[in-house]
């Protein structure tokens, strides 16, 4: 055999003897060019997933497995969650599933439903358009970047599955012990107290498998960073506080609430919220400016995202919001609100506000004054202007209404009307549904009122809504197109393609 091999290294040679130098940089370079392909294509492709620690409570409704393109299928734990369903007007508690892992380039995703045969699925957001392929029981598709997802199978929106499909974790400590860092290791921490209170200038991080049970909060301590791939799992209370204090980054976490109060330069990243039990807001804002979202998700059993202005021991108003690629999902009350809560001695401001590139996956809220998957309800002398809503697709909701916009006194959580709501953008809006309320637009009085609300491309069950929308009848309202009531107090409201 090793004479063998001698040969074959000779006869490679020979065929390179006959090569002139022109050709044999040519193939020189091509073999380079191959051998580079080759390795960036495997660059490209990474993936890990975390297991569950022992003692985690887990949810079998689903087999998870996730893989780089050809390679070998790797499991994904699947937590048990609680979601609130309004049954009878009561808050009823029901099991979800949620499973994350991270990747970077392509990743095939292949589920299993354990509770019977697939007649049909779908995988939400629908405007990411992923098709799945499906065989009895399980069902497969592709991802091609991070995505927070809903997996439905047999329309059971309960007992689906959240699936976090993440980044990969940039923010892993090179060391476990360095200064100025808490570290969580997979497994179950308790936190004494329930609680862990951040120092300044420290760095909090929970490797992927940590279930930490207690809250986190930054009180009154600046330059903090939460980070990681763990679950925060705090019981009926917020999972991660960030509370008088500036120069926060929360990336990566999962747990049931995440409010921001008294703060400034706070920026929340890769986060998702799920909540089941009263009051359970998702993602709040309390008095605070400079506060930056990307890449969150929220599912909840009260609203998934609020601005309010003095609330809570958080005094003062609110500027530069931001709010990009965001899923929300409301169980009850409103996907977005902005308004209600404020100081009425302080004539308080929310201003510069945006969101951009947002799916709201549903609204259920059986109360009037509390639907609108996009609210502004402005109470206790408060006055909203300079806000952008954009690229924003509402899907089929359960029980509510697309807009609603009110300069309101609301006796049971304000004492005072707000001072009113204006200069508003709402630019490629979509909606695609159907028995949705009568959305409502309405001021309080000539001095309390609602002005400047600019509706671009707002396309409603595939028709865009435009004051010279061909269809529309001379004496009607452009707003008529769209099931939207303009009350009184309310004025320069236009729609433009």
């Amino acid at each position: 055999m090793g004479n063998e091999h001698i040969k074959g290294r000779k006869k490679c040679a020979s065929f390179f003897n006959f090569l002139s130098t022109e050709e044999m940089n040519r193939v020189t370079y091509l073999f380079l060019m191959l051998s580079w392909t080759c390795v960036t294509a495997m660059a490209q492709h990474q993936l890990e997933t975390y297991p569950a620690p022992e003692g985690a409570a887990l949810n079998d409704d689903f087999d998870v497995a996730v893989r780089i393109p050809g390679g070998e299928w790797k499991h994904v734990d699947t937590y048990a969650f609680k979601v609130d369903e309004v049954v009878n007007y009561r808050h009823t508690e029901r099991l979800t599933s949620v499973a994350t892992f991270d990747f970077e380039g392509q990743v095939e995703v292949r589920v299993k439903s354990k509770t019977g045969p697939v007649a049909t699925s779908r995988v939400r957001p629908l405007s990411y358009q992923i098709q799945t392929q499906t065989a009895d029981s399980t069902l497969a598709f592709t991802l091609s970047q991070p995505r927070n997802i809903s997996v439905e199978v047999n329309g059971d929106i309960y007992r689906n599955l959240q699936l976090f499909a993440c980044p990969m974790d940039a923010n892993k400590p090179k060391k476990k012990k360095m200064k100025n860092l808490i570290y969580f290791a997979p497994g179950i921490h308790q936190l004494q107290g329930d609680s862990l209170h951040i120092p300044s200038g420290t760095t909090v991080y929970l490797a992927g498998g940590a279930v930490l049970k207690g809250f986190l909060s930054t009180y009154g301590n600046d330059d903090i960073r939460i980070c990681g791939r763990g679950i925060v799992d705090p019981g009926r209370h917020e999972g991660v506080m960030v509370r008088y204090s500036r120069n926060v980054e929360v990336d990566g976490i999962i747990t049931t609430q995440m409010p921001v109060g008294g703060s400034e330069n706070v920026r929340i990243t890769n986060c998702k919220v799920i909540s089941w039990y009263g009051w359970g807001d998702g993602f709040n804002v309390f008095a605070s400016n400079k506060v930056y979202y990307d890449q969150v998700f929220a599912r909840t059993s009260d609203d998934c995202s609020t601005i309010y202005c003095t609330r809570k021991g958080y005094h003062g108003g609110c500027k530069d919001i931001m709010v990009r690629n965001a899923v929300y999902w409301a169980d009850v009350a409103h996907p977005i609100m902005i308004g209600l809560h404020g100081d009425i001695e302080k004539n308080e401001v929310i201003e510069h506000v945006v969101y951009d590139q947002v799916d709201i996956l549903d609204q259920a809220e059986y109360q009037v004054d509390y639907q609108g998957c996009i609210g502004i309800n402005n109470g206790d002398n408060i006055l909203v202007r300079d806000v952008t809503f954009q690229h924003i697709r509402i899907e089929n909701m359960r029980k509510g209404m697309l807009f609603n916009f009110r300069v309101c006194f609301n006796k049971k959580y304000c004492t005072a009307p707000g001072r009113g709501i204006e200069n508003v953008t709402l630019r490629d809006i979509s909606y695609q549904g159907e028995g949705e309320r009568m959305s409502v637009m309405a001021g309080y009085n000539e001095e309390r009122s609602i002005k400047n609300i600019r509706f671009e491309n707002f396309l409603y069950n595939g028709k865009v809504i435009s004051d010279d929308m061909p269809e529309k009848p001379k004496w009607y309202k452009t707003s008529d197109m769209a099931n939207l009531f303009i009350g009184e107090h309310v004025g320069e409201v236009t729609f433009s393609r």
